[in-house]
């Protein structure tokens, strides 16, 4: 699902003569004047705006508070200033990004309005120009997943990646754009286009498609037309130029990756070459370096040779080039934050996503830019980029959403009934050993024990429905002996036990005690058949000898969890292969389950 490489210009210049031949003039909600030339209104508007205003909308940051004029000293210490619109206002911001911790995203009313006071903010500022902000998220979905029911859950990338579907992979971005926009939010940061290369990648994982390039390509692909063409929402591939094989977690240290240059080409770059391919808007850097693509020991964040050499001139890419959050340790160790935002530009970033220091980072780049040490040129050509994807993505023509037709959009029948059919797709069956699948519930008693309070009651509650009857015992993502020991008494008499499991593998931070290795070991010894459903990366089974029955669900996202119990009780019958490899214990060139694996029944 490709198609040959479309510039922005040439994008603006088709979406003028539609305009033109239908006689449109766009008009934005907030009365902002937009032309009907798209193109003729970016030149114009770069022209009237200020230093200060072409500086802002190189800034997206993020904003406290539920509402966009309700005070929330929480913005005080990084803004000066208290309600959300009031920074907006004072930056000039080009856009914001919305968290849970920020209280941005309760519900799809109040994501909506906040949304709406945040664009009136960005219009009705004292300005010759009238230009909407960008309102990101980052809704991969599966375990980056900022917005919750009812807003439609899908299982995630690595979940579509063993569905083997492009169709399913386009269908999921397409409905999680459009209910996206729906409130008010535009630009999403997704797809991951990361190969996870390595299975103890940290911060990766199941965020990827495959460990195979090929296949991560094709759903980046497919992807990027779901959110842009049909959802209508900007996507961003990340991280460029690849964070699939790292141990390192850059969030709080400084990854190196030690690929050779072929190896980037073979690994690394068919993603991002298919997201380019497809047309897409932004893409984000990563904060690692790439000795093979620069030897400086920068992060490629602030590398010149990858982001403009490579990136731009190589792979031809015209579009908005973002920072991953520079309030992450991995590009904040070498320079101050201030130098930071400026060395990003230079190296060839368009926008500048949560700087920690925003008045030092701010003043510093309307300072570089006083000095010539950024062109003026040079940042026109970077707020022209910025104001185009505005353009492509209809910001412009219509920044406002309709509250009252929310209902109408998002987490209607229609797109839970898609998930739930794309989700049954996905789960993987890799052992089956003593037959115990599919089980016959009805009269069974089955305790369900494991990672996760939320994911074991909803596993529960789906078999009860399928007439077994259920009893639970949570015991979190580290359990103690006394847990283990709660759980195993809790077992007996039961016909059956299923005890999910979430990054068993990882020992070193999630499961010090490795108490979940020992949990199901413990339950094995009971006797009693023992179901494991690894509800995030596939890769614990090489941690759980004489595990006889075994699934993956890549995610233990309500959706997902739904569809192992289904699958469990046999009303859905497995069709998951496996998107990576699963290597052995501590010999990682053995293969104990290849990419492709997946019983069914």
């Amino acid at each position: 699902m490709s198609r040959p490489p479309v510039t922005r210009r040439t994008v603006i210049a088709t979406a003028v003569a539609a305009t033109l031949a239908a006689g449109i003039v766009p008009v934005t909600a907030a009365q902002a004047t937009v032309p009907p030339a798209p193109q003729g209104w970016v030149a114009s508007t770069i022209a009237r705006m200020t230093l200060e205003e072409k500086v802002g909308q190189l800034f997206v940051q993020q904003v406290y508070g539920q509402d966009a004029t309700t005070p929330d000293a929480r913005n005080l210490p990084l803004y000066g200033v208290a309600t959300p619109a009031e920074v907006v206002q004072k930056y000039h911001l080009g856009g914001v990004i919305y968290f849970a911790w920020t209280d941005s995203v309760k519900n799809p009313q109040q994501i909506a309005g906040l949304s709406n006071g945040l664009q009136q903010a960005a219009l009705s500022q004292n300005s010759k120009v009238k230009v909407p902000l960008g309102i990101s998220v980052d809704q991969e979905q599966g375990v980056v997943t900022r917005i919750g029911p009812p807003a439609t859950q899908f299982p995630g990338s690595m979940a579509l990646g063993a569905g083997r579907s492009a169709q399913d992979a386009r269908t999921a971005a397409a409905i999680t754009g459009e209910e996206l926009r729906a409130m008010g939010i535009n630009t999403n940061f997704a797809p991951v286009a990361d190969v996870n290369v390595n299975p103890l990648n940290p911060v990766i994982g199941t965020r990827s498609f495959s460990s195979k390039p090929e296949l991560a390509a094709e759903m980046v692909g497919a992807q990027v037309a779901g959110y842009q063409e049909d959802g209508k929402v900007s996507a961003s591939a990340k991280h460029f130029p690849g964070h699939g094989d790292t141990a390192t977690d850059s969030h709080v240290a400084f990854p190196v990756i030690t690929h050779t240059r072929e190896q980037w080409e073979q690994l690394d770059a068919p993603p991002f070459k298919a997201a380019i391919d497809q047309g897409i808007d932004m893409i984000m850097t990563a904060h690692l370096s790439f000795p093979a693509l620069d030897d400086s020991g920068d992060p490629a964040t602030l590398s010149k040779p990858i982001l403009t050499g490579l990136l731009r001139e190589e792979l031809g890419y015209e579009g908005v080039i973002i920072t991953d959050a520079l309030e992450m340790q991995g590009v904040r160790e070498l320079y101050g934050d201030a130098e930071v935002a400026v060395r990003a530009l230079e190296a060839g970033v368009d926008q500048l996503l949560m700087t920690p220091a925003m008045d030092k980072a701010y003043g510093a780049v309307i300072e570089a830019v006083k000095s010539g040490r950024i062109s003026k040129q040079e940042l026109d050509a970077k707020v022209r980029r910025v104001l185009e994807l505005k353009v492509e993505r209809g910001v412009i023509a219509k920044p406002m959403v309709d509250v009252a037709a929310l209902g109408s959009v998002v987490g209607t029948s229609e797109h839970l009934a898609t998930a739930d059919a794309i989700t049954n797709r996905t789960t993987t069956l890799l052992k089956n050993d003593a037959g115990v699948l599919p089980m016959a519930t009805s009269g069974k008693k089955v305790l369900v024990t494991g990672y996760g309070v939320t994911t074991t009651q909803i596993l529960a509650d789906g078999l009860t429905k399928a007439g077994a009857t259920t009893s639970v015992n949570q015991t979190g993502t580290s359990p103690t002996d006394a847990q283990i020991a709660s759980a195993v008494a809790s077992a007996q008499g039961k016909d059956a036990v299923v005890v999910t499991t979430m990054k068993a593998w990882d020992t070193n931070v999630t499961d010090k005690r490795a108490g979940q290795q020992k949990l199901v070991k413990a339950l094995q010894d009971t006797g009693i058949p023992v179901i494991v459903v690894a509800t995030r990366d596939p890769y614990d089974i090489a941690y759980l000898p004489g595990t006889a029955t075994y699934l993956a669900t890549y995610s233990y996202s309500p959706v997902a969890i739904e569809a192992v119990a289904r699958v469990i009780s046999g009303a859905v019958a497995p069709t998951g292969k496996l998107p990576v490899d699963i290597p052995a214990k501590g010999a990682p060139s053995t293969v104990l389950y290849p990419f492709g694996h997946g019983l069914t029944y």
